[in-house]
């Protein structure tokens, strides 16, 4: 019997489970939403909350904690700066997990988990801005000037 077993394996190792929520962690803080699997994302939900309720209190422990966890100095700086003072008043509940059908290859539930009051600028983050085609020409104008 599985009484009082309270989390999935995954079918991963120990070292391999926590490298892999450490990594979607950090990803959820960057992004603020992520597409994964449905059991993957249940298994997050509780983990991300933990982790703004630690950013709320800005002490120093808590930094250190939080980094310990973590191990990004960006993750645990935008937990601190944003997000604590984002979720201030609320009481719990900082992500939801909506389902999104099925992967075609496996057929895998997915789901998309995000960050209750997110912003939507924060999916552009690591995405380079575009550049019409007159920007280009104007910058090369400039480098043949300048020789």
């Amino acid at each position: 019997m599985r009484h009082g077993i309270g989390y999935r394996k995954l079918n991963k190792t120990s070292e391999h489970r926590k490298a892999l929520f450490k990594n979607m962690l950090n990803s959820l803080i960057k992004y603020e939403q992520i597409i994964t699997t449905l059991p993957k994302a249940k298994e997050l939900k509780p983990q991300v909350d933990k982790v703004i309720t630690i950013g709320k209190k800005n002490i120093l422990s808590n930094k250190k904690r939080l980094f310990s966890k973590l191990q990004n100095k960006q993750s645990v700086t935008k937990v601190f700066d944003e997000l604590s003072k984002r979720y201030s008043t609320r009481k719990g509940g900082y992500c939801r997990v909506l389902k999104a059908g099925f992967r075609t290859g496996d057929d895998a539930p997915m789901a998309v988990i995000e960050l209750v009051d997110r912003n939507p600028e924060a999916k552009k983050v690591d995405k380079p801005k575009k550049i019409d085609k007159k920007e280009n020409e104007k910058k090369a104008d400039q480098k043949v000037a300048s020789k």
